[in-house]
């Protein structure tokens, strides 16, 4: 039978085999934790205090590092710096523009094309109510006509009949 660690050994491990606990990163080797893995970056820090100080050390350093710093104004490198980014600036600004008045010219035309969509189909109802009634009048008279036809055949009929008697 072997054991419930999963190893055949009577005991469990073989005398000299480290088990390492993974929750905190420390190996069981008899009554001593020694720990596994990287040196802390901080050797000389070992106190409380210490750690704080140091933390607000890299704090201050990353804050200097970000903090802009004194420029001489009538430097030439510094106002040449100043006039490309005023003139990239300006550039940007004018494209900005630009692209606000196209994109309220395309607007524009979409609707001049909408509502000129709007009328031509509003057009074409009208054409195609018009050519409708237009049809029914021509078949009315139509009808008319073939029933003025058949009313003069029939009265000829009569007439020949009448005649005949």
């Amino acid at each position: 039978m072997i054991p419930r660690d999963g190893f055949p050994w009577r005991g469990g491990r073989p005398p000299g085999l480290k088990r390492r606990v993974p929750a905190t990163g420390f190996t069981d080797y008899g009554d001593s934790m020694q720990k596994v893995g990287k040196q802390s970056k901080t050797q000389g820090a070992v106190g409380f205090g210490d750690r704080i100080s140091s933390a607000a050390a890299a704090r201050k350093a990353q804050l200097e590092k970000w903090r802009p710093s004194k420029l001489d104004v009538n430097d030439p490198a510094v106002q040449e710096q100043l006039a490309l980014r005023q003139a990239a600036a300006a550039a940007r600004e004018e494209r900005e523009l630009q692209r606000k008045a196209e994109k309220k010219a395309a607007k524009a035309q979409a609707i001049a094309d909408r509502k000129a969509a709007e009328e031509a189909a509003a057009a074409q109802l009208i054409a195609d109510e018009e050519a409708r009634q237009a049809a029914e009048i021509a078949a009315a008279a139509a009808q008319i006509a073939l029933e003025e036809e058949r009313k003069a055949a029939r009265d000829a009929r009569y007439a020949a009949r009448k005649a005949r008697k």
